[in-house]
C-alpha cells in the first residue's frame, strides 16, 4: 500500500475547465488558494464559528470564498486558449488582486451592508460595479461567450425593459441598484445557490476525490469489466455500468465522458462496435448518471433547496426514472451486440469477481456510510459526504492505496480546483437570478408560457423541454436548471403538476441538451475520443437514449413512477413501464434473438408507447400486446436456433 497523492497542477480528470501551466510564484499562490478555499468550505459545513461562539453571517463565508473563488481563476485562466502554456501576465495578477478584493469587501463589510439596506453608497457602487465585470470576464474565460451575452440581456433588460411594449415592458432600473443588487443581495449571488455549491456540492466533491484518490475509480472500472465483460457486448455493458457509478459522483456529462470512456470507448471498438456507436453508447451512459442516484451532482442539491424538500425526497423521486434508462439503455446494447453478432472480452482481459471484491471491498463502506446517513439517521447531506470522506480515509488504510498526510492534503486541493469551476458557475448563475428576481419577469413569463399553450399541458412540456435543450446547449446543466426552475417550472406547476415532477422534467432536458444535436458537448467529447464523426454519433446517441427522452412526459402525467402513492401502484407502474420501453427498445433496434422485420417493430413501438401513456385502459392493452409481442418473437428466436425456449444464454 502507498500513499500517492495527485498534484493540482495536473489537470484533473473530472475538471472541464482549461488550466493554466502556472510556474514561479503563480503556482505557489494558486496552491495557496485553492487550498483556503477547501479549508473555508470545510468550515462552513461544518459551521465552525457556530461551534467557537462567533457571531458571523453566511453571507460573509460567501463573500471570502468569491473572493478566493475569482483571484484563483485569473490565476488559473488565461484570457485566451493559446496562452495556457506562457506565465501569467501581470493584468491577470492585478485582476486576481481586484477579485479577491471584492469578495473580501462582502466578508469584511457585510453588517454594515445589512444595516443600511436599501442605500447605494458610493463604495457599495464601485466594489459591486466590478465584482460584475470580473465575474463576466471569468464566466467567459470558463464557458464562453454564450452564457455572458445571457446574461447581458437579461441585465439590458432590466435596464431598459421600460422600451419593450406590451406585458413584458414595465419600469426598468438604473445601473446602479441593477450592480447592487446582483453583487451584493442575498436573493443573488449570495443566495442559496451559494449555499448550495460551497456547502453540499463541495462536501461530495471532496468525497468523491477522495475516492478516486484511494484507488476506488479502478475498484468500480474492474468491478464492472469482472461482471459484464464475459457477455455479448460486454464492453459497452461495461461502459454503462461504470459511468453510471462515475456520473453519478461527477455530476458531471462531458467529463464522465473523459474519465470512463478513454478506457471504455477503445474497448468497445476493439470488441467490434463502430466508432460512432461506441463514442454515442458512452456518451448517453455518461450522460445518465447526473440523473442516478444516490449523488446526482450539483443540479440535484439545488433542486432540493428550490423545493425546500430535503435532499432524501429529491433522490427516492428520482430513482425509478433513472433506472428506467440505465435498463433500457442496457437493453439497446445487448441487443446491439446481438445485431452485430458480437461476442465479450477475452477472458484473459476479465479480472475474477473474487479477486476484485477481495482487494477493493473497502471501497463499499464509504458508499454505504453514505447511503446510512443520508436515508436511515437522516443527515444533512453535506455532513453525509464528510463522513464519507472520512470513511475512505479510515478504510484506505487497509485498502490499495493508503490515504497519508500528502494524500488528503492532495484530495483538499483537487477539490478547491474543481470549486473554481463551481464558484463562477454560481457567481453567474446567481448574477441572473438577481436579474429574475429583481424586475419579476419569472412570473411574467410563466403566465405568456401558460397562455402560449392554450391550457395544453403537453404543448406546454414540449415547449418546457425544448427551452432546457436550447439552454443547456449552450451553458451547463446547472445553469440551465437554473434559469428554467424560477421562469418555466411555475408555469407546470399552475397547470397542476406536482413541483417535484416540474422540477425533474426540466432537469431532465438539461441533462439531454449534452447529447442532443446540433450542439451535444458529452457526444463531441466522446467523438474526438472515438475518431468518430460528431453528428452521425450525436443522432446515434439519441436513439440510445429515446427513453430518456418519454420518461420526464411519464413522470409529469403519473407520478407513481416518482414514488408518490402506495408501494404495489408503484410496483405495478415501473413494471409496466420496463415491458414498455423494453418493447420500444426492440422496436427501435428491430433485433431480438434475430432479426425482426418492420410489422412487428412497428407493433412492438406503439404499444410500447401505449404501455406508458396514463389512460388505464390504453396502457393496460398496451402492456399486454407489447408483453405477447416480446414473449412470441423470443420463443420464435429460441426455435430459430435450435434451443429449447428456457435456455440459457
Amino acid at each position: 500500500m502507498t500513499d500517492q497523492p495527485t498534484g493540482p497542477e495536473v489537470v484533473d480528470p473530472d475538471d472541464n475547465l482549461p488550466q493554466r501551466v502556472a510556474t514561479g510564484p503563480a503556482h505557489w499562490i494558486f496552491r495557496a488558494l485553492i487550498l483556503l478555499l477547501s479549508a473555508t468550505c470545510l468550515a462552513f459545513v461544518l459551521d465552525l464559528t457556530f461551534v467557537l461562539g462567533i457571531s458571523f453571517f453566511q453571507e460573509q463565508y460567501y463573500g471570502l470564498l468569491y473572493g478566493l473563488v475569482f483571484a484563483a481563476g485569473f490565476l488559473r485562466l488565461p484570457a485566451r486558449p493559446s496562452a495556457l502554456t506562457r506565465p501569467v501576465p501581470w493584468y491577470d495578477y492585478v485582476l486576481a488582486l481586484a477579485g479577491l478584493c471584492v469578495g473580501l469587501y462582502i466578508f469584511l463589510f457585510w453588517p454594515q451592508i445589512v444595516s443600511r439596506v436599501g442605500m447605494l453608497t458610493p463604495d457599495r457602487v464601485a466594489v459591486s460595479a466590478v465584482g460584475v465585470v470580473l465575474i463576466l470576464e471569468l464566466t467567459r474565460r470558463a464557458f464562453g461567450w454564450p452564457l455572458v451575452v445571457l446574461t447581458a440581456i437579461f441585465m439590458a433588460y432590466a435596464l431598459y425593459r421600460y422600451l419593450i411594449p406590451g406585458p413584458f415592458g414595465g419600469r426598468g432600473t438604473n445601473w446602479r441598484r441593477l450592480v447592487s443588487f446582483v453583487f451584493t443581495d442575498s436573493e443573488s449571488i449570495l443566495g442559496i445557490i451559494a449555499g448550495v455549491v460551497f456547502g453540499m456540492v463541495f462536501a461530495f466533491m471532496l468525497f468523491g476525490r477522495a475516492l478516486f484518490v484511494a484507488g476506488g475509480g479502478k475498484f468500480f472500472t474492474d468491478l464492472s469489466i469482472a461482471a459484464m465483460g464475459h457477455r455479448r457486448g460486454g464492453s459497452a455493458k461495461v461502459a454503462v455500468i461504470a459511468s453510471s457509478i462515475f456520473g453519478t459522483l461527477s455530476g458531471s456529462a462531458s467529463s464522465n465522458v473523459v474519465v470512463t470512456g478513454s478506457i471504455t470507448i477503445p474497448m468497445m471498438i476493439r470488441t467490434g462496435y463502430n466508432r460512432a456507436s461506441a463514442a454515442a453508447i458512452e456518451a448517453v451512459s455518461s450522460s445518465g448518471g447526473g440523473l442516478m442516484p444516490p449523488v446526482m451532482g450539483a443540479t440535484a442539491f439545488l433542486m432540493a433547496e428550490f423545493l425546500a424538500v430535503p435532499y432524501r425526497d429529491v433522490v427516492i423521486a428520482a430513482l425509478l426514472p433513472a433506472l428506467l434508462f440505465y435498463l433500457t439503455l442496457f437493453v439497446q446494447v445487448d441487443l446491439e451486440a446481438g445485431k452485430l453478432r458480437l461476442r465479450g472480452l477475452d477472458r484473459s482481459e476479465i479480472p475474477r469477481v473474487a479477486t476484485v471484491l477481495r482487494v477493493g471491498w473497502v471501497f463499499l463502506v464509504p458508499l454505504a456510510a453514505l447511503i446510512y446517513c443520508l436515508f436511515v439517521i437522516y443527515l444533512s447531506p453535506s455532513k453525509s459526504a464528510l463522513i464519507a470522506f472520512v470513511a475512505v480515509v479510515a478504510v484506505s488504510l487497509i485498502g490499495p492505496v493508503r490515504m497519508g498526510p500528502r494524500s488528503i492534503l492532495a484530495a483538499l486541493e483537487n477539490t478547491g480546483n474543481l470549486m473554481i469551476e463551481m464558484g463562477i458557475l454560481a457567481a453567474i448563475a446567481g448574477v441572473i437570478v438577481g436579474v429574475i428576481n429583481l424586475t419579476g419577469i419569472g412570473l411574467l413569463f410563466s403566465q405568456e408560457l401558460l397562455s402560449l399553450a392554450g391550457g395544453n399541458l403537453f404543448l406546454l412540456l414540449v415547449l418546457t423541454g425544448a427551452a432546457s435543450i436550447i439552454l443547456g446547449m449552450s451553458m451547463p446543466v446547472t445553469a440551465s436548471y437554473v434559469i428554467l426552475a424560477v421562469i418555466a417550472a411555475p408555469a407546470i406547476e399552475q397547470a397542476g403538476v406536482p413541483a417535484i415532477a416540474a422540477h425533474l422534467f426540466i432537469f431532465y432536458f438539461a441533462v439531454l441538451s449534452f447529447i442532443t444535436p446540433p450542439v451535444c458537448v458529452a457526444v463531441f467529447v466522446a467523438a474526438t475520443i472515438a475518431r468518430a464523426p460528431a453528428m452521425q454519433t450525436a443522432f446515434v446517441a439519441v436513439k440510445f437514449a429515446i427513453v430518456a427522452f418519454i420518461v420526464p412526459f411519464v413522470f409529469v402525467y403519473d407520478q407513481l413512477l416518482l414514488m408518490q402513492g402506495v408501494w404495489y401502484l408503484v410496483a405495478f407502474e415501473f413494471i409496466v413501464a420496463c415491458i414498455g420501453f423494453v418493447a420500444i427498445a426492440v422496436g427501435f433496434q428491430g433485433h431480438l434473438l434475430g432479426r425482426v422485420g418492420v410489422p412487428a417493430r412497428l407493433a412492438l413501438t406503439l404499444s410500447g408507447f401505449a404501455a406508458v401513456v396514463p389512460a388505464m385502459e390504453i396502457k393496460l392493452a398496451g402492456v399486454a400486446v407489447a408483453a405477447a409481442l416480446l414473449a412470441l418473437l423470443w420463443i420464435a428466436g429460441r426455435r430459430a436456433e435450435g434451443e429449447p425456449a428456457g435456455a440459457s444464454r
